[in-house]
């Protein structure tokens, strides 16, 4: 059995080692021009450069976006940043535009080109058209099936990735002009997506200007704009009998648990069917995990058949969580038995906490005595990074992720 691929975001650079920590392959990220997502933190060149020499280090990949879909004053300094790419050994750049594919297959020939899900490969005859022009790997698009991804895989020697998991887009694979119309200048085909469709609207008839109505969702739907959230865990078997090389987790502007919690989930999946693909199921905690991070109800897409409204239409427009994240563990000092925090929300003395560690397992703990970093006892840490110490019996790794319970209310 090949070895699957998995392939998670990486919005900034601690993201992308928290990536690699919890179990990635690797990663994709973008720079600070020519990728989708201007609003992540991105990387600059420099950045680049430590970022491809980090995961090589580990021997892991780095996919570079350069998915644009420029217009004529974008394609300044095209060239030059492709070659720089090329020089700092990046593993791949991801393209959907035939232009800046054409450019890149002239200046860096050498440099692995993967097609971007927003080139809509739909496919066997598109894929195959990438493939003789030169690219590596394909991106499917979101909108095709496992039957049609199997299809591809017999027809066309190429890699193929499919998105596994998160934020589905509403428009055809991604190429959305709501966010160009409704700011008037930016561009979601040019990085600038403001994710209007993820926005609360009224609606205002015609003749009654100044009169607005709520959009409002009962047990039927409405059709309006987003769908739900991906999630294929319950489909692992099918995607490798697919013929995918790699499975992709949405998400360059989710938060570091949110990639925490989903590569691990995914990396414990693929890590159990490729051990025992005969008696492969899918675990109630990988499930459990899943509901813990923020994300709308979920839905299998159209991966294995064309979805109705209840695959995309969500019965509540905000997101929902069952566990917030409330620090990182820095270390653990096994003589004084005090696991060190650094605080990303509020949490007092008396509350019961867990933690979600890299490779160990989930680790339960109610919180009996908090101390600063003079050893002083706190009844709380108030502070955003505030350094605390929680003593424990139960050891912890580094960059284990704390978090609590989100309270629920009737």
């Amino acid at each position: 059995m090949q070895k699957m691929e998995l392939l998670a975001p990486a919005g900034n650079m601690d993201k992308m080692k928290l990536a690699f920590l919890y179990g990635a392959d690797a990663v994709y990220l973008g720079g600070k021009s020519f990728g989708l997502r201007a609003f992540s933190d991105n990387f600059s060149e420099e950045e680049l450069k430590e970022a491809v020499a980090y995961a090589h280090s580990l021997g892991k990949r780095v996919h570079v976006t350069v998915n644009i879909f420029p217009h004529n004053a974008d394609l300044k300094g095209l060239p030059d940043y492709l070659r720089y790419l090329y020089d700092i050994h990046a593993d791949a750049i991801l393209i959907a535009d035939p232009g800046i594919f054409s450019i890149a297959r002239q200046f860096v020939p050498d440099l692995p080109i993967h097609i971007s899900t927003q080139a809509n490969t739909t496919n066997w005859a598109s894929a195959k058209f990438w493939y003789d022009n030169g690219a590596k790997r394909v991106v499917m698009a979101r909108e095709v099936s496992l039957k049609d991804i199997k299809e591809i895989h017999d027809t066309v020697p190429v890699e193929l990735e499919g998105f596994v998991h998160g934020a589905m887009c509403i428009s055809y694979s991604g190429r959305c002009l709501l966010s160009n119309y409704f700011t008037q200048n930016r561009d979601s085909n040019r990085g600038q997506c403001v994710q209007c469709c993820r926005f609360k609207y009224n609606v205002v008839e015609e003749k009654r200007p100044g009169q607005y109505f709520p959009v409002v969702e009962d047990e039927r739907g409405t059709y309006i704009f987003n769908s739900k959230d991906l999630c294929l865990l319950p489909y692992i078997p099918d995607l490798y009998q697919a013929g995918l090389s790699s499975l992709k987790i949405e998400g360059r502007m989710k938060s570091a648990h949110y990639v925490a919690t989903v590569v691990k989930v995914y990396r414990q999946a693929l890590d159990a069917y490729e051990r025992d693909p005969q008696h492969f199921h899918v675990l109630p905690e990988w499930v459990a995990e899943l509901e813990k991070i923020s994300h709308r109800p979920y839905t299998r897409g159209f991966s294995v058949s064309r979805p109705t409204e209840a695959d995309q239409v969500y019965s509540h427009s905000s997101n929902t969580q069952t566990h917030e994240f409330i620090g990182m563990v820095r270390s653990y000092d096994a003589e004084r038995h005090i696991a060190w925090i650094e605080q990303r929300n509020y949490f007092k003395l008396g509350q019961t906490v867990e933690f979600l560690q890299p490779k160990g397992t989930l680790v339960q703990h109610t919180i009996q005595r908090i101390v600063d970093d003079n050893g002083q006892d706190l009844d709380a840490a108030r502070h955003p990074q505030q350094l605390v110490g929680i003593y424990m019996d139960t050891p912890l790794e580094p960059y284990s992720m704390m978090r609590r319970e989100v309270a629920r209310h009737a």
